[in-house]
């Protein structure tokens, strides 16, 4: 019988290790643990979102309803962010890329080698990456398969998302065929924790993409920056890039609208308990002399008493 690990998903706002929006590092006063995902449920909820979907329109005849919520998809409810490693950044999503549109128009823009994210509300984004002849090599329900375009879009707009990661990218033929090459893992055999993590782990090669690729030691070396409204910006720190993608493709998940909420809360409890520290702290200031100068009193007093005694 082996270990029994608790299933992981998020953890809240207020545990997870945080970062001056500047970069600047922050006086430690503890030891700083990161945000470690043990197991995804990522593209297995995109899934089971997608079939009850599926499921409700075969049932109720509700095809016209599923029709409407897929293609409300607002681009602008997107959340802007940036990946920093130390000081590099490796990542960029700004708010509002157009989307390329269905399948037939995502196919007269493809090349072998491209990466492609397929987008819906309230879902996960799904990457895949194309290898040509109107087909994809895509991780999907926990197996890597090859799928026609189409057949993998499920209906959701896409786009081509080649230049998202920084890292420099394999020449388009090693892309392919390294996406090939793992069609048929599925289960345990896989190290890609997330569609993302696979299509851009072909694209560059780097073992940060796979999961336990990366040493969690020492100080969180990834940061992750959120650009919130009115020019603001929340950073958070992790100790693997993978953890990171994770907790990030979660945020394009909720959309902008509910992470900005979501960390309005945070923030404010953030400052409130800042205020009751600094309050605290001038309350001792303040006594302080007071308990001096009672001090100082008592000390000239015994004299007064020595001479009414004599």
């Amino acid at each position: 019988m082996g270990n029994q690990v608790e299933r992981l998903t998020h953890l809240s706002y207020a545990e997870v290790p945080t970062a001056e929006p500047a970069g600047g590092e922050r006086e430690e006063t503890g030891p700083r643990i990161g945000v470690s995902y043990i197991f995804s449920v990522d593209d297995e909820e995109l899934e089971e979102v997608v079939e009850e979907g599926e499921r409700r329109r075969r049932e109720g005849g509700k095809e016209e309803e599923g029709e409407r919520e897929r293609g409300s998809y607002d681009p602008l409810n997107e959340l802007e962010c940036s990946v920093y490693y130390r000081e590099e950044c490796v990542y960029e999503q700004r708010r509002g890329w157009e989307l390329t549109g269905g399948p037939e128009a995502l196919l007269g823009q493809c090349k072998p080698g491209d990466l492609v994210e397929f987008v819906a509300r309230r879902q996960y984004p799904h990457w895949a990456v194309y290898v040509g002849e109107l087909q994809v090599v895509h991780l999907h329900q926990a197996e890597i398969r090859r799928d026609a375009l189409s057949a993998a879009s499920q209906g959701r707009p896409g786009r081509l998302v080649n230049g998202r990661y920084r890292y420099p990218a394999l020449p388009p033929e090693r892309v392919v065929q390294s996406a090939l090459r793992q069609v048929g893992l599925r289960g345990p055999q896989l190290a890609w924790r997330s569609s993302e993590c696979f299509a851009a782990w072909c694209r560059s090669g780097r073992r940060e993409f796979k999961a336990g690729g990366e040493l969690r030691i020492g100080k969180q070396p990834y940061r992750l920056r959120l650009q919130l409204s009115g020019g603001r910006s929340h950073t958070l720190e992790f100790q693997s890039l993978d953890d990171l993608i994770m907790e990030r493709r979660r945020s394009d998940q909720m959309g902008r609208a509910a992470v900005t909420q979501e960390l309005a809360a945070h923030l404010q409890l953030e400052e409130d308990q800042q205020e009751r520290t600094e309050h605290c702290s001038h309350t001792e200031q303040v006594k302080l002399p007071q308990t001096e100068h009672n001090s100082h009193t008592e000390q000239v007093k015994p004299p007064q008493t020595e001479h009414n005694s004599h």
